[in-house]
């Protein structure tokens, strides 16, 4: 994970938006779980297709259709779980965000 951080810029993205996504879900006191799941799985996703990416261009650093499947399948597999993530988290956060405002407008 070391290696990820400091040399896979998405991953570095990826996980400062799960750690923001937590530190609000303690703050508004909402359940970690889901939270932490959906992040757990984007930045999991991202190490394998890094990983798929790493083997590939080892293999065979110049231009194939498969090779170009495998990396592009690996990237939807991170958008997908990203979408997702998202989706937890307005669910999970969005609810309790918005009453939080909308109580320090009021008083």
């Amino acid at each position: 994970m070391a290696y990820a951080w400091r040399n896979e810029r998405n991953f570095r993205i990826e996980a400062v938006i799960g750690g923001l996504a937590l530190l609000l879900a303690l703050y508004l006191r909402v359940n970690l779980v889901p939270i932490l799941l959906s992040s757990v799985l984007v930045l999991g996703l991202e190490l394998l297709n890094s990983a798929i990416e790493a083997i590939i261009d080892l293999i065979d650093p110049g231009y194939h259709p498969l090779a170009k499947r495998a990396k592009d399948l690996g990237a939807a597999a991170v958008l997908l779980a990203a979408g997702v993530a998202l989706i937890v988290g307005l669910l999970t956060l969005g609810p309790p965000l918005w009453q939080n405002l909308q109580q320090r407008m009021i008083g």
